[in-house]
C-alpha cells in the first residue's frame, strides 16, 4: 500500500553564526536522519523529551523549516523540491493544530474572519456558502453559532483550541500535524479535545501526526508510536506495546513514568543518569550511550540502524535490544 506520507533520512540543521563576519561556527543537529511512513487515516504519535526534534519534524513536513537533507513525500508529491507557490494548493490537505490556542489565533479578527481565511485563500465557495460553512464548522467542534462574531480573548483555552481545530478541518485535509494540541490545557479539558479529535478522525478519515511529551495521551490516541531522542527515532511500535513490550532502554525509561490509575499501586520508576547531550555536538555512535547502562564500545562508535526487532512492524535502533530483559538496579 502506498503511504500517504513518507519521510526519508530527514535532516534539519540550524546554523550558529558569530564572529566579525557572522560566519557559521557550528550547527544545531535538531533532526538528524529520521525515517518513517504514514498511511491514510492513521495516527502516528511522536514522543520524547523537550528539544529532541519532535516539533521540528512536524515543521519540516509542513515545509516551514526546509530540510537540510532528505525527502518528504506527501500524497505523491516531493514537498522538499516544491516552491511556496507550488505548495499552496497542497496546503488544503496538509494542516496543523498548534500548541498554544491563543498565540495561534489573530486577536484582531473575529472567529468568523479566522475561519473564512482558508476559503478566501483557496477561492472556494461564494459568500453565503462560506458563512454557512463557518456555522457548520462551529457546530462540528461544539461551539455555538454566536461564537462567530466574538474574538479569541472572549473564550477559554479549550474553546480557543476548538476554534483551532475548526480551522484545521475547514478544507477536509488528509493529514493534520498536531503539535502538542492539549499540553496547554487543563486535564479535564484535555480529554474533551482528545475525544473530539478521535471523533473527527472517524468521520473525516484524516491522518494525525500527533506530537506530545505525554505518553498517556499518545497511548490513547495513536495507532503507532515513534520515540525520538536527540534528533533521531530510536523505536517505533504499536501504541498498545508502549506499556508492556518496549525494548529500547530510553523507551523503557519513558514508559516507567506513565502514572498508574491506582494511587496505591507501586511502580518502579527508571531514573536516567546525566543530562541530554548538546545537539550542537551530539555523541558518536548511539546517541543514548552516554546515559545507557547497557552501553559498550560498540554503542560508542557504531550508529545503530532502525530495524525490525520483536516483529517486522516493531522497529528498534539498539545494538543490544535482543538481550535486554530488565533495567539493572
Amino acid at each position: 500500500m502506498t503511504p500517504l506520507l513518507a519521510v526519508r533520512d530527514l535532516k534539519v540543521h540550524f546554523p550558529i553564526r558569530g564572529g566579525v563576519f557572522y560566519r557559521e561556527i557550528a550547527r544545531v543537529h535538531a533532526v538528524d536522519g529520521v525515517d518513517f511512513t504514514m498511511q491514510a487515516g492513521e495516527t502516528l504519535g511522536v514522543v520524547g523529551e523537550s528539544g529532541c526534534g519532535k516539533s521540528t519534524v512536524g515543521r519540516a513536513i509542513l515545509q516551514i523549516h526546509r530540510p537540510t537533507a532528505g525527502e518528504v513525500e506527501f500524497d505523491g508529491h516531493l514537498l522538499h523540491k516544491m516552491t511556496q507557490r507550488q505548495l499552496r494548493p497542497l496546503r488544503k490537505n496538509l494542516q496543523t493544530i498548534f500548541q498554544d490556542p491563543y498565540e495561534s489565533l489573530n486577536p484582531r479578527l473575529s472567529i468568523e474572519e479566522i475561519l473564512l481565511e482558508s476559503f478566501i485563500i483557496h477561492k472556494e465557495l461564494d459568500v453565503p456558502k462560506r458563512s454557512k460553512r463557518v456555522a457548520e464548522l462551529l457546530d462540528i467542534v461544539g461551539l455555538p453559532k454566536g461564537a462567530a462574531k466574538r474574538y479569541p480573548h472572549e473564550f477559554s483555552g479549550g474553546q480557543r483550541q476548538r476554534v483551532g481545530i475548526a480551522r484545521a478541518i475547514s478544507q477536509n485535509p488528509k493529514l493534520i500535524i498536531c503539535d502538542e494540541p492539549v499540553s496547554a490545557l487543563d486535564v479535564s479539558i484535555q480529554s474533551q479535545i482528545i475525544n473530539l479529535l478521535l471523533l473527527l478522525q472517524k468521520e473525516l478519515k484524516m491522518a494525525y501526526f500527533f506530537i506530545s511529551h505525554d505518553l498517556s495521551v499518545v497511548h490513547h490516541i495513536s495507532d503507532r508510536v515513534a520515540v525520538m531522542y536527540l534528533g533521531q527515532i530510536v523505536e517505533v511500535m504499536a501504541a498498545e506495546d508502549i506499556k508492556s513490550d518496549c525494548r529500547h532502554p530510553y523507551t523503557m525509561a519513558l514508559s516507567s513514568a506513565i502514572p498508574l490509575p491506582d494511587p496505591d499501586a507501586k511502580k518502579d520508576r527508571i531514573l536516567l543518569k546525566g543530562d541530554v547531550p548538546s545537539p550542537i555536538h551530539p555523541p558518536s555512535g548511539c546517541r543514548f550511550h552516554t546515559r545507557c547502562p547497557f552501553a559498550d564500545e560498540t554503542c560508542k562508535t557504531i550508529v545503530p540502524k532502525l530495524e525490525p526487532g520483536v516483529s517486522k512492524d516493531h522497529l528498534i535502533a539498539c545494538h543490544h535490544h535482543q538481550k535486554i530483559k530488565s533495567w539493572p538496579r
